[in-house]
């Protein structure tokens, strides 16, 4: 037992190693038998080591020899690790503060050095002797040398001579100086000049320097202020310039491209927090100041000449000024009651007026939603717009829409396909929608429609029935009634001819005559003045006839007869051959009378027809005046006058086979073959 305790112990010691730089280090050794293991344990001086003699002079000498060479760009003779170890010794032992001033002294001595090279003279005093630009590459390279520096002087975790002291002491000793501080922001000043001048800068000098001042934290008070005050000089004097040299659309152009170059340079080298300022200034001396002189010299002649581009650029760049969209509103609202107003209250454009006014709110509409944003606002202002002009003429706007109307879905309009047409319909709705006469409308829609329908001369029943959809619900069911009414007295028509034709087969002296009788309800259809005519006796047996035929059906009701509205087809007989001819009934009147002579004055026409005098005129005008003359007038012109003589034209020519004369056309020997006559029923 004794030997196995005796094996057991072990022996302890402790060395002590003196490393180069005075510093103590303890180690521990341990002996034993091989073969096994046991905790070491190290145990701490009970005495703190002292430093070495002169340990704190030598280390700063080393130091200070180090921050020279950094300084003047030579190599360091000194080992780096150990001059970091020495720093770090020398910490440990409270010595940082002495080692700190010492340190901050020679940082400061070197910065207060580098004044003189921006003094010397005559470099300082003379600007020929250096440029502004070879100023600022010299501040350049100092300051990049003074961050370089600083860098390489960061010796320790725990303490350094930092980029917060190198910048005050750049700050203290350079830039604070008054002189050096001027010319440094007139040389960037002169440089921005230059470039918004169309020159090349060196954009990278600019932005080390301008870095400089923000790192330094005089950038706002020394730089910005200044930078802020020349731009709105200089764009102020540029946009009173540019306003008077500069159409318009080279003016917007030139803003724009302005923006974005200031945009540009905050991007490149200005601070970001001068961006708001800036563009805010150029914002207000191109477009704030000039707003209303931009419009009134412009804006006209943009949506006339529909300038697409233009027009959404001068959108964008009013939408960055306060009170830029309100302002173009007002005279985009303007506008537009001055253009329509033109359109509406010019009688030589009636003829056109509904095909401009569709043009034009289909421009307006494009810019609205292709320029404006679709803004809401300029939206409801071109509305409020249109229904102001278009009602400045009151009553024409709604009868030529009407009659565009009728000219759309009458019969031969070759123009649009049914898909086009709906499109057509449509657009014209939203025209109608402005009026506040829709009861003119209503009178001079259920007139043509009425002639359309009667005639047969309607280009699509679906058509005709879609409009009807259309005006009911824009304007409800009272407004559509009696001309829904109309359609069903159609329906109802046909259905009666098909009885009367079956009645006429069953007569015993059937007509030579086909008659077709449009039976119509007196409160739907437009009011016609009554108009007594003398018809042929065939003609006046056959309207007998199916009076008896249709009061036997329906007891109780009354006919009246309304030759204005009756048409009807004559076979005609010239030199040339056979015709023919589709007419009203006063032209069948007219025409038949030269089957019993050759020649008749106007007056002995009128004794024997019993047609009123001024349809009269209108009838003879279109047979012998007109460009299918049937009739030949004596003496010639384009008016009937009392006197005239009227005689049939038998060298009569035309290409066609059945021809149309409405209010003009001929024949030799003339018999009918239909005729149709309106009759309406009065409960």
């Amino acid at each position: 037992m004794a030997e196995d305790t005796r094996q057991d112990k072990r022996a302890s010691f402790s060395i002590t190693e003196h490393s180069a730089n005075g510093m103590a280090r303890t180690s521990a050794v341990a002996s034993g038998k091989t073969g096994t293991s046991k905790k070491l344990v190290i145990k701490n001086f009970k005495d703190r080591p002292k430093l070495a003699e002169n340990y704190t002079e030598d280390t700063w000498l080393k130091l200070r020899d180090a921050v020279g060479a950094i300084q003047n760009s030579t190599s360091i003779k000194y080992n780096l690790e150990e001059l970091y170890q020495a720093v770090e010794n020398l910490c440990s032992y409270k010595v940082s503060p002495t080692l700190y001033k010492q340190l901050r002294q020679v940082c400061e001595d070197h910065v207060q050095a580098q004044i003189h090279q921006f003094r010397e003279y005559p470099f300082f005093m003379c600007t020929e002797s250096l440029d502004n630009l070879s100023f600022l590459k010299r501040m350049n390279r100092c300051w990049q040398d003074h961050c370089r520096q600083t860098v390489s002087v960061m010796f320790d975790r725990y303490w350094t001579v930092g980029m917060d002291t190198g910048l005050e002491l750049f700050r203290t000793h350079i830039v604070s100086d008054s002189a050096v501080q001027k010319r440094t922001v007139e040389g960037i000043l002169e440089q921005i000049e230059l470039e918004r001048n169309g020159e090349t800068v060196d954009r990278s000098l600019l932005r080390s320097l301008l870095g400089m001042l923000s790192d330094l934290q005089v950038y706002k008070d020394s730089f910005e202020e200044r930078f802020l005050t020349e731009t709105n000089r200089l764009y102020a004097a540029e946009g009173q310039r540019l306003m008077q040299e500069r159409d318009v659309p080279e003016y917007l152009h030139h803003v724009a491209r302005r923006l974005e170059e200031e945009n540009d340079r905050i991007v490149s080298y200005l601070d970001q927090s001068t961006q708001k300022p800036l563009i805010s200034c150029v914002e207000k001396q191109l477009l704030g100041e000039h707003m209303t002189a931009i419009l009134q010299k412009g804006l006209s002649t943009l949506l006339d000449e529909n300038r697409v581009t233009e027009l959404t650029l001068l959108y964008q760049l009013f939408s960055k000024v306060k009170g830029g969209l309100p302002t173009l509103l007002q005279f985009w609202r303007d506008y537009i009651k001055s253009f329509g107003g033109e359109i509406v209250c010019t009688p030589e454009k009636d003829k056109d007026m509904v095909q401009d006014l569709l043009d034009f709110k289909d421009k307006m509409d494009n810019v609205a939603q292709s320029c404006f944003a679709r803004n809401e606002s300029f939206i409801n202002a071109m509305k409020e717009a249109f229904e102001t002009f278009i009602n400045k003429r009151p009553n024409k706007p709604a009868e030529l829409i009407a009659k565009y109307v009728d000219s759309k879905l009458r019969a031969g309009n070759k123009e649009a396909t049914e898909e086009e047409l709906e499109r057509i319909l449509d657009k014209i709705m939203i025209i109608f929608r402005f009026i506040h006469g829709k009861d003119v409308f209503e009178a001079f829609y259920k007139k043509d429609l009425a002639k359309r329908l009667l005639v047969g001369k309607s280009a699509s029943v679906d058509a005709e029935k879609s409009m009807l959809s259309k005006l009911k619900h824009e304007c409800g069911a009272a407004f559509t009634s009696k001309l829904e009414g109309m359609f069903k007295d159609m329906e109802l028509s046909k259905d009666i001819m098909i009885q009367f034709k079956q009645y006429m087969q069953n007569q015993s002296e059937p007509s030579n005559i086909e008659l077709t009788v449009n039976i119509l309800t007196m409160g739907y259809w437009p009011s016609y003045t009554p108009m007594e005519v003398h018809l042929p006796t065939e003609m006046v047996k056959l309207q007998e006839v199916f009076k008896l035929f249709y009061l036997g059906k329906h007891s109780g009701r009354k006919l009246q007869w309304q030759p204005t509205l009756g048409h009807a087809v004559l076979k005609a007989e010239f030199k040339e051959g056979k015709k023919e001819l589709q007419v009203s009934l006063f032209q069948t009147l007219v025409l038949l009378m030269f089957n019993e002579g050759e020649e008749f004055s106007m007056e002995e026409i009128r004794a024997a027809t019993g047609i009123e005098e001024g349809e009269l005129r209108r009838t003879l005008q279109s047979l012998a005046c007109g460009k299918a003359r049937v009739l030949n007038k004596n003496p010639r012109g384009k008016d009937v006058e009392d006197g005239d003589r009227f005689n049939f034209n038998n060298d009569f020519k035309h290409k066609l086979f059945r021809i149309k004369i409405n209010q003009i056309q001929m024949k030799e020997t003339v018999k009918i073959t239909s005729w149709s006559l309106v009759g309406f029923f009065i409960h």
